[in-house]
């Protein structure tokens, strides 16, 4: 994974999709171990999942 710096996680964090959020997550783990940017990402990655999860229960529930 490329180095990001922080200005350009911020500017990139919108366009991401959930997967790629993730991945992102999970390379900056195993390589630059770096807590604000894991912090950050894992704030981004819940949210997401959060939105898409709060979507399909209530799709189960409107269900005849």
């Amino acid at each position: 994974m490329k180095k990001l710096s922080w200005r350009a996680l911020n500017e990139q964090l919108p366009t991401l999709t959930e997967e790629e959020v993730f991945a992102l997550l999970t390379a900056e783990r195993s390589t630059h171990r770096r807590a604000n940017y894991l912090q950050r990402l894992h704030q981004r990655y819940c949210a997401m999942r959060d939105s898409r999860e709060r979507i399909e229960i209530l799709k189960e529930a409107v269900r005849p």
